[in-house]
């Protein structure tokens, strides 16, 4: 609930997207947010709350099936005092509410406290087999390779956990360039918005519409559904998200007839309807008004060639053909609104 909190913990991700899983573990087992979501602010020495020492082995590292229920009582235990300073907003740790007994987790048995917990589950070869598998995930199928999971895991953990090299090894393989893995994954919400922004050089006013825009076909930035995050996939896509999808991008590839349109009807005063309109529906479309796009611009870099643009744009062959003939802002407005348009 808090927008500070919330913002911090995505500098925090964003800081450590490309460097040391170990030190984003760390990281984020500290993060005023996380600490206050999965209750760890409650976990005291005597009343142990297990909320975090499970999610962290679940979620994060180990795996389902990797770990028993003393693992995440005792690793509870290490985990107690860990606290948020109610007026700063920041990590603090309460010796006196930590439990300083011995823990015995995975196997290991010690005085451990939270941050050894955390270098006891990094250990785990199971560990860096889930951070694999979620990086193939994002960037190649649904379907993790079990062999080829196991190499970029190799990779992660002989490098120190260093994402840098597990992410060179997965994207130079050639699974991420084979054909049956193209278009297989759906785009996101956020990805179908900004990376059309970006793709197609769009210059735009106000952002807060956009978000209004990107929540309402199922992602609500910053508030994700739970500590797992949205479920991604095939669940973005379904009757009312995806008209939803179709009816932006054909909304946002007519802003020049739409600025058209208002011209020709006065000027500044929107239509009667557009005034009926909640205040945030109301932003979003001025939003889109205040969108340029140089369609002429951006397809001069094709000299032409319809085929080469489909390729930029679509990550497979369009689903319905471009009628013959059919070219300029016409055939962007085509490919856009095909349904192969909607994956990467």
């Amino acid at each position: 609930r808090s927008p500070q909190l919330m913002y911090r913990q995505n500098v925090l991700l964003r800081r450590h997207a490309l460097g040391n899983f170990g030190d984003l573990l760390h990281g984020i087992a500290r993060d005023p947010a996380m600490v206050i979501y999965l209750d760890s602010a409650s976990n005291r020495t005597g009343q142990p709350n297990e909320n975090f020492a499970r999610e962290v082995m679940e979620l994060f590292t180990l795996g389902e099936g990797n770990y028993t229920e003393r693992d995440v009582k005792e690793a509870a235990r290490a985990f107690t005092g860990w606290c948020v300073d109610p007026d700063r907003g920041e990590f603090v740790f309460r010796p006196r509410a930590h439990d300083d007994g011995v823990k015995t987790v995975l196997g290991r048995t010690g005085n451990f406290d939270g941050d050894a917990v955390l270098g006891i589950l990094l250990a785990q070869p199971q560990t860096a087999e889930l951070v694999a598998a979620k990086l193939w995930r994002e960037f190649v199928s649904p379907d993790p390779d079990p062999g080829e999971v196991r190499r970029i895991a190799r990779v992660l953990r002989d490098s120190g956990y260093e994402i840098r090299p597990a992410l060179h090894a997965l994207l130079t393989s050639d699974a991420f360039y084979a054909p049956e893995n193209r278009a297989v994954l759906v785009k996101s919400p956020v990805e179908l918005v900004v990376g059309t922004l970006r793709q197609f050089r769009f210059t735009t006013g106000e952002p807060l519409p956009f978000v209004l825009g990107v929540a309402a076909l199922g992602q609500n930035l910053f508030a994700p559904p739970n500590v797992k995050g949205w479920p991604g996939g095939e669940t973005w896509i379904n009757s009312t998200t995806l008209l939803g999808r179709k009816a932006f991008l054909d909304r946002l590839f007519r802003v020049e007839e739409m600025r058209a349109m208002m011209a020709e009807g006065g000027g500044a005063e929107p239509p009667a309807v557009a005034a009926r309109m909640p205040e945030g529906r109301q932003r979003f479309l001025q939003a889109l008004l205040e969108v340029q796009f140089d369609g002429t611009q951006w397809l001069s870099q094709f000299d032409g060639r319809p085929q080469q643009i489909a390729r930029v744009v679509l990550a497979s062959a369009p689903v319905s053909e471009p009628p013959p003939g059919t070219q300029g802002i016409e055939l962007i407005r085509h490919l856009v609104l095909d349904p192969a348009y909607q994956l990467k």
